[in-house]
């Protein structure tokens, strides 16, 4: 397992509350104060690693220095942790909704004094079936900063979600499984002797294949096989062949949402898989515009914060 933690600027007696972010590979944890970063860790122990008594060791043993004997912490989290598999069952919330609320962010019971756990839950949409966590809280973060969004936000990833977002809430979802399908062809597919391992990328492959894609999405499966065979045949370079892989995946996710895309679309996410999206939307017809998705997931949790202290002091 490995552990990354910044150096602290300040004492475990500033901190005023711990954000989290639990994915299925990897805890993320922020020491908070207000909406101030004091201190950041990282480990690789994800939800897949865990069993259901380990989630609140896992943490502790992340976060325990900066709690103090005596004082209560609240711990805010997101992602994986709610899920059936995870710590804290939190419910999904059935869209059309705001994307997070504090009525159904879930207390949580932990057995060391010092931390009082919340868990942020995903949403569902129930036709077509459709599920997320996560994505919602950094589409949150997003609408803190922009509250009168109105379009389609894409969340690249394993899972790349787009959603309808309007008014505040996520009118509807879809997900698809575009980097999972990549990571398995390329690892483990007859293609991967022929996309070797080299991190080199030719864009003209990638767009080119992006626009066979587009105009012929049935062909996808024929149009896999022939990497191959060019590869067998005709020596294509392994940048080329990862890149027309990336480009044929990409363009037959946006062929089957174009009649579905809803506004402007707005990308968050890693700059780099962005990127790879937004050149695709742009061969599509569109102009997206690129958010960092760094520090949204922890703006959405702040929020969460906010709205549950919130709903604390309401009287009764």
């Amino acid at each position: 397992m490995t552990e990354r933690q910044d150096p602290a600027p300040t004492g475990s007696a500033n901190v005023e509350w711990i954000a989290v972010d639990w994915g299925t590979t990897h805890l993320r944890a922020w020491s908070m104060q207000g909406n101030q970063v004091l201190r950041q860790a990282a480990s690789d122990d994800g939800m897949a690693s865990l069993s259901r008594d380990g989630f609140e060791p896992a943490l502790l043993k992340l976060v325990g220095g900066w709690l103090s004997a005596g004082k209560v912490t609240p711990v805010i989290a997101c992602g994986m942790v709610g899920s059936r598999q995870g710590w804290i069952e939190a419910p999904y919330v059935a869209v059309p909704c705001p994307p997070l609320s504090a009525a159904h962010v879930v207390r949580g019971v932990s057995h060391d004094p010092r931390i009082a756990v919340w868990v942020v839950p995903g949403l569902r949409q129930d036709a077509p079936a459709d599920v997320m966590r996560g994505e919602e809280t950094q589409i949150a973060g997003l609408l803190v900063a922009d509250p009168d969004l109105s379009g389609t936000v894409c969340l690249p990833g394993t899972h790349t979600k787009w959603a309808n977002v309007r008014a505040g809430k996520v009118l509807e979802f879809s997900t698809f499984m575009t980097g999972e399908l990549y990571a398995l062809i390329s690892g483990h597919s007859v293609l991967r002797h022929g996309l070797g391992t080299t991190s080199d990328w030719h864009q003209p492959s990638f767009e080119a294949a992006v626009e066979e894609a587009l105009q012929a999405p049935a062909g996808l499966a024929a149009g896999l096989f022939r990497l191959r065979a060019e590869g067998l045949l005709h020596a294509m370079a392994a940048e080329a062949a990862r890149a027309r892989l990336s480009g044929l995946l990409i363009g037959n996710e946006l062929a089957a949402l174009r009649s579905r895309l809803d506004g402007p679309v707005t990308l968050v996410g890693a700059p780099g898989l962005s990127a790879l999206y937004a050149a695709a939307l742009v061969i599509a017809g569109y102009e997206p515009r690129i958010v960092d998705g760094a520090n949204l997931t922890l703006a959405g949790l702040s929020l969460a914060r906010e709205s549950i202290l919130e709903d604390i002091r309401r009287p009764a």
